[in-house]
């Protein structure tokens, strides 16, 4: 039977049809659908990790039980899996273990682009690169068949056109792997110095190894068009490449990464009069073949920043693009924004008024940051904002204290920024934390979380209880809101900026896209009271505009959160069901 699966869904039947038992992930865009297509199968375990840490490290466990295990990531929650990363590349593994990790070039919906493709390097790891839905489910089993052949985990590695494009793939039946037997053996599995002096010895021997096996293996292959032109590229570049040149060019298509074959890269080059390496980000095939003696072409022609396209290819070896279509109007520009009723928004209004130096973080709520909220100072990283604040004030002092506050979501909270609240617990500034707890992990699609009382396949389990978390690190000062209720909300705020000692504020309401909410009646505006003052406008709602010089609310968006309404000094902002 043949499908049409995304990348990220045939990664998914890849992991089911190699016989996997354990799946842990933390979501993030463009790899979570992994984990939520693998969880529809019965014979995978899969889980929601609090973080990317969390999750290798239960892959890794899995691995020693005897059984083959996965873990999903974005490029930078490869960051937050480093320190197991690195050190299951010298233990190598039991039942085979696979990372899989999705870069955005482009940075469609992320804080940085950085290449995964230098922590293959860095912790000598096998990565292969597949180029299209087909390849995603074959490279995944293959990766578990190389990762038990080379005692190994594997790093497979995925960019958003891949993860998130589809093409056709015919199934396949699922392979049962018996549990491998445990054997005690410290001196494999025990990174003391003594044992992990040898293990380094046999790590780069492995690396000779699977170099060999890159220069012999089909997924890295020549298509000769008797071109004197020669181009070396992997996974979506790929087919860009392909669409871009046709069959003017001759390839060399990588499907392993990471190492790279050197004597097949050589045998290609001596094929072709001129060599291009079309690669997306860093250079990281030009300079192993610049480090081999082989001439190439790279960077000097084609971007080191953003996402590559066929447009992109032709406009940068000179060519003339083909004939198009445009469209004649302008189409005008629909910046990212917080959807209507984001139980955000009122906090945000809040800390714009207030005035505060605000240390922000990832997550719906990072659209703060944007006009006519503009509500965020900083961002760097998942947990950054608290850790972040208790530097700031450090830094500053006590009036600092008094006029700063960190958000941060629920989801993030419990990934990363529950150390930094103990430390300005242990440490003691006065800062002030929010967590925005809006019941769901909102920016990368709804994922369950350890807070919200329910696992990936919406079972029932424990919910973490934050008012009791927070006191448990040594915050006295826990206070709770509805960001809804704006008077509220200053109230409170103005309470802990105050107040002597460090406090958390937790802004709750759930997202208004959950199922399970109930909407109020839309609001419309009288416009015989509207005095177009604007200072609705000032939310930033969707569905909030203006109309011949008046306040217009568009029902069809509105979900009667009230906001707007507390706002309208004039009354004019009311229920639609009100006036009939």
């Amino acid at each position: 039977m043949k499908e049409l699966l995304l990348g990220n869904e045939a990664i998914a039947r890849g992991i089911y049809e190699a016989g996997v038992r354990v799946v842990s992930s933390y979501p993030g865009t463009p790899s979570t659908e992994i984990t939520e297509a693998a969880a529809k199968f019965e014979e995978v375990y899969c889980e929601w990790a609090p973080n990317e840490k969390v999750a290798a490290e239960v892959a890794a466990g899995a691995s020693f039980g005897g059984a083959r295990s996965f873990c999903a990531m974005k490029h930078v929650g490869l960051n937050v899996a480093a320190d197991p990363l690195f050190t299951m590349s010298y233990i190598g593994v039991n039942g085979g273990m696979v990372f899989g990790v999705a870069d955005d070039p482009g940075m469609h919906s992320s804080q940085n682009e950085q290449d995964s493709r230098n922590y293959a390097i860095a912790a000598k790891l096998p990565m292969l690169e597949p180029s299209d839905s087909t390849e995603c489910r074959d490279f995944t089993k293959l990766a578990y068949d190389l990762s038990e052949q080379f005692d190994t985990p594997v790093i497979l590695r995925l960019t958003t056109r891949i993860a998130h494009s589809r093409s056709v793939v015919e199934l396949q039946e699922r392979v049962e792997q018996e549990l491998k037997p445990y054997d005690k053996n410290p001196a494999k599995n025990v990174m003391l110095p003594a044992f992990a002096k040898p293990k380094h010895v046999v790590v780069e021997e492995r690396t000779c190894k699977l170099t060999a096996w890159a220069e012999q293996c089909e997924i890295n292959k020549i298509e000769d068009n008797r071109s004197k032109i020669g181009v070396i590229a992997a996974g979506v570049v790929y087919q860009y490449a392909k669409e871009a040149l046709g069959d003017t060019v001759s390839y060399l298509k990588l499907g392993m990464v990471n190492p790279l074959p050197a004597e097949l890269i050589r045998k290609f080059a001596a094929t072709v009069d001129r060599l291009y390496v079309i690669e997306e980000l860093d250079d990281i095939i030009e300079t192993f073949c610049r480090k081999n003696g082989i001439a190439v072409s790279g960077k000097d022609v084609f971007p080191r920043c953003g996402e590559f396209s066929q447009s992109v290819i032709r406009k940068s070896l000179g060519m003339d693009e083909p004939e198009t279509k445009s469209v004649t109007e302008a189409v005008p520009v629909r910046p990212p924004v917080m959807c209507c009723g984001c139980p955000h928004r009122g906090l945000f209004y809040a800390l714009k008024k207030a005035k505060v130096y605000v240390s922000g973080d990832i997550g719906c709520y990072t659209l703060g940051a944007s006009a006519p909220l503009g509500a965020m100072d900083t961002c760097v990283c998942m947990g950054a904002s608290v850790s972040a604040l208790h530097g700031y004030n450090k830094a500053r002092g006590a009036e600092a204290e008094k006029k700063s506050v960190a958000v941060i979501g629920d989801s993030t909270f419990i990934h990363s920024g529950i150390t930094g609240l103990i430390d300005i617990a242990y440490n003691r500034s006065n800062s002030v934390v929010i967590v925005l707890d809006n019941s769901i992990t909102g920016m990368t699609g709804h994922q369950q979380n350890p807070t919200t009382g329910y696992t990936i396949k919406g079972d029932p389990t424990s919910a973490v209880d934050l008012e009791a978390l927070c006191r448990a690190v040594g915050i006295e000062r826990v206070r709770v809101c509805d960001p809804y209720n704006l008077g509220e909300v200053q109230t409170v705020l103005k309470e802990e900026l105050e107040a002597d000692g460090p406090s958390v504020i937790i802004s709750r309401r759930p997202c208004a896209l959950l199922k399970y909410v109930k909407r109020k009646p839309s609001l419309a505006v009288e416009s015989e009271k509207c005095i177009g003052c604007k200072v609705c406008l000032g939310i930033g709602c969707p569905a909030i505009s203006m109309k011949d010089g008046k306040a217009f609310i568009d029902y069809t968006q509105c979900v009667g959160c009230g906001v707007c309404e507390s706002l309208c000094a004039r009354g004019a902002i009311t229920a639609q069901e009100a006036r009939v």
